[in-house]
């Protein structure tokens, strides 16, 4: 892409997207030129479309691959070369809609209590107590624990969006013995050196490890944790426009969802059988 690419670099960056989402970006448009073999100024709505097919159809890529894809393309036309176009040309796959998955607090109990290294205590106990995302627990510094306020700043927040959410007392006893026998430094958790924060990957493998040895048969995800805090919150009561704020949701729509796999809204509804009065009877034979 050559000029191309520099440009949308650029405008990405004065834009303030994440080093993550600029990379993704550039190799998505980049990707589009190679299935083409054309520059991507030559072309428009109709070849963007054509490649977005061809993600869904042929390659059978993955929704969320094919929606970075759209993204993309939708910022390089529209914000790089200024063109004006209907985004509607260009849709996003619908959502396939399905229950997030989460685990009782049992099993949550089970899996912390399995995983017996320090470090990784403190890791798993950090995504669950306050329903981070992956990347959120991956940016955190130590100067983000405010201990005094009892909260912990989240400052990657997806979109850019700082906030604030509750500091648990017994993570803050985790994090304290963490702090003596690891003594982190720029990052809260690092990696292979205390100049870089830990990776990913690193995290998902210990949570496999941690769901493993408790004999949970779920596949469990960081967004898993996420998911169940949010659903142990609503199911003890919680506001659910207080959940929002804590996930950092922009639309109370999206934290709704866990209303259908909350056990607090599912038993509190009664059924109108019930309301009838009509005593069971035993099965004619």
């Amino acid at each position: 892409m050559g000029e191309m690419r520099d440009r949308m670099a650029q405008e990405l960056k004065l834009r303030g997207y994440s080093p993550r989402t600029q990379k993704a970006y550039l190799n998505a448009v980049q990707n589009y030129v190679k299935f083409h073999k054309r520059p991507a100024e030559q072309m428009g709505i109709t070849e963007a479309r054509a490649y977005v097919l061809y993600l869904i159809a042929d390659k059978q890529a993955s929704r969320s691959t094919t929606i970075q894809a759209v993204c993309a393309l939708r910022f390089f036309y529209a914000k790089v070369l200024k063109r004006d176009f209907d985004l509607e040309d260009l849709p996003f796959p619908k959502r396939r809609r399905s229950l997030p998955v989460t685990l009782s607090e049992k099993e949550i109990s089970a899996l912390l209590e399995a995983e017996v290294n320090v470090k990784h205590r403190a890791i798993l106990m950090t995504l669950y107590s306050g329903g981070l995302r992956l990347q959120e627990l991956v940016q955190l510094r130590p100067k983000d624990i405010d201990s005094t306020g009892m909260r912990i700043h989240i400052r990657a927040g997806k979109g850019g969006k700082a906030r604030y959410v509750m500091l648990s007392r017994t993570l803050l006893l985790a994090l304290r013995e963490y702090f003596k026998l690891y003594k982190p430094g720029l990052w809260l958790f690092y990696g292979r050196t205390r100049e870089e924060p830990i990776n990913p990957r690193s995290v998902q493998k210990m949570l496999h490890a941690a769901a493993s040895a408790a004999g949970l048969r779920k596949h469990v995800t960081p967004h898993v944790l996420r998911h169940s805090f949010a659903t142990h919150l609503l199911d003890r009561g919680t506001n659910l426009r207080y959940i929002q704020e804590l996930l950092g949701h922009s639309s109370i729509k999206t934290t709704m969802l866990y209303t259908h796999v909350s056990r607090r809204t599912l038993t509190e509804v009664v059924s109108p059988l019930d309301w009838l009065g009509v005593g069971g009877h035993e099965p004619r034979r």
